[in-house]
């Protein structure tokens, strides 16, 4: 018969068995932790499974009938599969087309107001802003080296990108040499939703610092109709009547709305 002294040492740990037992029970709260994390890791891998799926077929129709094989919102997904990749993107798309009407909108919208759509943080935001830049480049650079006015429609096209979908007035100016180059690009005043003060002499004084010949006078309306008012055509013809003494030519007035644009010089207006 084992006497007390076989199951404790003289210092009272236990003796033969006695470090397995306590590895054991010692193991038991780590094993606990790792089932709970694989668990978790589970659950956290479930709600991904009913949308994975869809996430592939939707890249198989980009990749066989390219984006006319896809709606404006799956071309949305599509995008927000890479800023999203833990979530079902469908219903954050669909909300955002819906918020903003279309993709341009999406693209176009300020951050502020995609932060204001469930699921977009502003992480995403930012990013969606970022691409947007990216397709603004991408215009501006069709316009480098190029006769702007033999590149019209490269001209609408950029500033349609770059305006149509900001919620106050911007004063834009393409300042050319006299090959009708483009030289710069700049941004002269924002406003309102429904003014911008804008200086002619300011105008035609920067024209003469970039020693541009002439111009091309862009801005636009918020309301998303470009027609243009009254003050447009006076402010437009006192910009006309201070720059021609001094060489320096006005092409045409652009007003750039979400569903279009005018020309003051198409409507005769100037």
């Amino acid at each position: 018969m084992k006497q007390p002294g076989d199951l404790f040492g003289m210092d009272g740990s236990r003796s033969g068995h006695s470090a397995d037992e306590r590895s054991f029970f010692a193991e038991q709260p780590a094993r606990e932790s790792n089932l709970a994390k694989a668990a978790s890791s589970r659950a956290a891998l479930q709600p991904e499974a009913h949308y994975l799926g869809h996430r592939e077929r939707l890249r198989n129709r980009f990749r066989d009938g390219g984006d006319t094989a896809l709606a404006d919102y799956e071309i949305l997904e599509l995008l927000l599969f890479r800023l999203i990749p833990r979530r079902d993107t469908k219903p954050i798309a669909k909300a955002l087309i819906a918020r903003f009407g279309t993709l341009g909108g999406v693209i176009g919208a300020p951050p502020a107001l995609l932060q204001e759509v469930k699921g977009i943080g502003e992480s995403v935001a930012l990013d969606l802003k970022l691409i947007a830049n990216v397709a603004q480049r991408m215009l501006k650079s069709e316009l480098r080296e190029k006769q702007v006015l033999s590149s019209w429609s490269s001209v609408i096209d950029y500033c349609h990108a770059a305006m149509a979908y900001e919620t106050t007035e911007q004063f834009r100016i393409l300042f050319l040499d006299k090959r009708n180059v483009l030289i710069a690009d700049e941004i002269q005043g924002r406003g309102t939703i429904d003014h911008t003060p804008v200086y002619p002499r300011e105008v035609v004084k920067r024209a003469l610092e970039l020693s541009a010949t002439a111009i091309i006078l862009v801005h636009n309306h918020p309301s998303g109709d470009p027609t243009p008012s009254r003050a447009d055509i006076d402010m437009t013809r006192t910009i006309v009547d201070t720059a021609k003494p001094l060489g320096i030519t006005v092409h045409d007035h652009i007003i750039i709305g979400k569903d279009g644009h005018a020309s003051l010089r198409g409507l005769r207006l100037i």
